[in-house]
């Protein structure tokens, strides 16, 4: 006769789970909370806009290119320049708060490259600094390697020339 005892010890050796123990997903301690991404600088300060003279001008005088621009490379070529550049000028002309518009962009900037939201939250700089925070992100993007004439494409075409490629085999690959 074959005792209980055994029984269970042989369905727990047959499925490799002990029938004593408790679930292993149920945990007594909370998971951690996830570390924050450490938060670097911004590469320029929001009022350095005469250390790029050519971007203050642009903005100054064609906020909806700079807009235009900064919007196509932060959605990384998603987006276009152009168009993103007329809605910036109809809400604009419409509305007088294009801000509204181009804080979202800030704010997606910013967690992209890990940013300080500096020197206060992205809506007011925009609200208030419009311009100055306009040419603050061009000038960062254009730290950041991206030449932003040239917009999303052509700073992937530049990127991948000083990539070598592997050479083409004659008649492809044989067995």
């Amino acid at each position: 006769m074959v005792s209980a005892n055994s029984n269970s010890k042989a369905y727990a050796t047959a499925t490799r789970i002990p029938l004593s123990s408790t679930p292993p997903f149920y945990s007594e301690k909370p998971p951690p909370p996830p570390q924050p991404q450490s938060q670097v600088p911004w590469s320029t300060g929001l009022c350095g806009c005469l250390s790029d003279c050519d971007s203050c001008c642009l903005t100054c005088w064609c906020p909806c290119i700079t807009f235009g621009r900064i919007s196509e490379i932060v959605d990384r070529g998603s987006s276009s320049c152009c168009l993103n550049g007329t809605w910036y000028t109809l809400l604009a002309c419409l509305t007088g708060c294009p801000w509204c518009y181009s804080c979202f962009y800030r704010s997606k900037m910013r967690r992209q490259y890990s940013l300080h939201e500096s020197p206060c939250c992205d809506c007011l700089v925009h609200c208030f600094c419009q311009t100055c925070a306009l040419c603050q992100e061009y000038r960062e993007l254009k730290n950041h390697g991206f030449d932003m004439t040239i917009r999303w494409n052509g700073n992937m075409e530049r990127q991948t020339r000083g990539i070598a490629m592997a050479p083409a085999v004659q008649g492809g690959i044989t067995r």
